[in-house]
């Protein structure tokens, strides 16, 4: 969910085309996220250096570049972390509980997160700001359980 809370945060900072700094205050109210959890976010994009800060009365945040550099990988990596598989990783959260190797479906969600980090990498922030995505591939994909 930070993920998407943290694309959905960027597109409308992107699409606002400040030409000021906005406040978190103002993303959080037209996006319904909270702004503690906006702010946490924020500090993440800022440290990968997607989003800059300004400080001061009339200050908040705006895009460190230009939104054709920046992709929607590059926003959830830099609040997801970058790394995959972590359902087999027995510190993480909600982790397989294999005692030894890896559990039966590590290769599974290792494939699915390679794919998904491969979709994300090839589509911009531009590419979302100005309605590029084109969702008619995956019609084609049967549903699971479809034979």
């Amino acid at each position: 969910m930070k993920g998407r809370y943290a694309v959905m945060a960027v597109v409308e900072l992107a699409t606002m085309r400040a030409r000021r700094p906005v406040p978190l205050a103002e993303i959080a109210e037209r996006q319904n996220i909270s702004l503690s959890y906006l702010e946490q976010i924020f500090s993440k994009l800022k440290k990968a250096g997607i989003v800059e800060s300004v400080r001061g009365p009339g200050g908040g945040y705006m895009l460190a570049g230009a939104t054709g550099s920046v992709s929607i990988a590059d926003i959830v990596g830099a609040v997801e972390g970058q790394g995959g598989g972590k359902q087999c990783d027995p510190s993480a959260p909600g982790a397989c509980k294999a005692t030894e190797g890896k559990c039966r479906t590590h290769d599974l969600w290792e494939l699915v997160n390679r794919q998904v980090h491969l979709a994300l990498s090839a589509i911009s922030l531009s590419d979302v700001c100005e309605g590029r995505i084109n969702v008619d591939p995956l019609e084609t994909v049967p549903a699971f359980g479809d034979d």
